[in-house]
């Protein structure tokens, strides 16, 4: 595994009816938190440092929080169920240009499992990649399930055509190669409104508040219980430093500050370590 860790965060976004609203527990951890700073070694010799933290605003309940270091990360890995065929899709991307925008096997077996809770049947997601994701998904998915995989990059999707193809879920899968934005509103204008349940999205941070404005109009709406995950709303960090301004950090934060706000949903945020 890579000797350095990333923190990121998914936000779990659950549809309600108007009459709810939404609530969302989470604290700014560069301003309640003590570090306590330790050092270890990793099997490759690199040192760096992992915190124990402790929330001490008595709101918190005092509750230590430690970081995801990697011989933890190791641990968390080797109690991952990945099936051999992503497995081989996560050591061809590896090779790949871009290859750390893949999600890691734990963060894939998590949308599975949402997948499966919610017995999804229909699916989006925005930013394909090489498919890790979206391979865990179909694989899940029943044999009349369908994914929408909405991604821009040529070269990518091929990789990907190739293990849906290998894996046996291309019926599930329908490609659309092209701008997400795009391919949402040609979704909405062919009458798919309100006939999705679940959506991940991990594309380009600038476009996360119309993707999700255009999935909440594409998740099922008449009940109760569809579901969006956006990651790296922490965006490895950089939100909760003050002293980051770049447009995609800003647009972020904008971003997590109208889904706290935002009483059609309750939201979840979850940090996750990326490695």
């Amino acid at each position: 595994m890579a000797s350095s860790l990333v923190a990121n965060r998914f936000a779990f976004v659950l549809l309600k009816t108007e009459k709810t609203v939404a609530k969302f527990h989470s604290f700014p951890l560069s301003e309640r938190l003590r570090l306590r700073p330790c050092k270890f070694k990793t099997k490759n010799q690199f040192t760096t440092n992992c915190c124990v933290s402790s929330a001490h605003d008595e709101k918190y309940s005092n509750k230590q929080v430690i970081s995801v270091t990697p011989p933890l990360y190791d641990y968390i890995l080797r109690n991952v169920r990945e099936p051999e065929i992503l497995r081989q899709l996560r050591e061809e991307t590896a090779g790949m240009r871009g290859s750390q925008m893949q999600v890691s096997p734990d963060q894939a077996q998590l949308l599975a499992m949402l997948v499966q809770i919610l017995g999804a049947q229909r699916c989006i997601e925005v930013g394909v990649y090489t498919g890790y994701s979206s391979l865990a998904i179909a694989l899940v998915l029943p044999e009349s399930g369908c994914l929408v995989a909405c991604e821009r990059d040529a070269r990518s999707l091929e990789v990907a055509k190739k293990y849906y193809e290998r894996a046996g879920v291309s019926h599930k899968v329908k490609i659309k190669h092209g701008l997400a934005a795009d391919s949402l509103k040609a979704l909405i204008l062919n009458g798919e409104a309100s006939s999705y349940d679940f959506a991940f999205v991990d594309a380009e941070k600038r476009m996360y508040q119309e993707y999700f404005e255009l999935l909440l109009q594409l998740l099922l709406q008449i009940r109760v219980g569809g579901i969006i995950v956006i990651d790296n709303v922490l965006w490895h960090g950089k939100v909760a430093d003050q002293m980051v301004n770049d447009a995609k950090t800003i647009s972020i934060r904008n971003f997590n500050k109208n889904l706290m706000e935002d009483e059609r949903v309750s939201i979840s945020m979850k940090e996750v370590q990326d490695a």
